[in-house]
């Protein structure tokens, strides 16, 4: 199977709690949250002392507003992309939220990556 083939709400109904979680995680600086539902090979790439000190030090990932807004999804290669609209409780303007998904080897819904810029 191949996620590009599933319909959006089918997406969606997995993207949602993961990006909600991925809010709510970012906000506390809770590492061990934010990289819950991350696939094995991003979680890799990362450094939990970077990470942390993105938590530390910048406004917008700890006052990510839970209100958001759906977008639509880009469908490429072996992954989707499910946009966001994102605002933050301290600061003003919108910015976009971008949450990467893909199946493991496992078969299972993943994610490949996640930003807001």
């Amino acid at each position: 199977m191949n996620i590009i083939d599933l319909p959006d709400e089918d997406i969606l109904t997995v993207a949602e709690p993961m990006w909600s979680t991925l809010v709510r995680a970012s906000n506390d600086g809770d590492y061990g949250k934010f990289i819950r539902d991350f696939d094995y090979s991003l979680t890799q790439g990362l450094n939990e002392v970077d990470i942390g000190h993105q938590f530390a030090n910048s406004e917008l990932t700890r006052s990510l507003s839970e209100v958001y807004d759906y977008l639509g999804i880009i469908r490429r290669g072996q992954h989707v992309t499910v946009l966001y609209r994102v605002r933050s409780t301290k600061k003003d303007g919108e910015w976009l939220g971008r949450l990467v998904l893909g199946l493991d080897q496992a078969e299972e819904i993943k994610i490949f990556g996640a930003s807001v810029f």
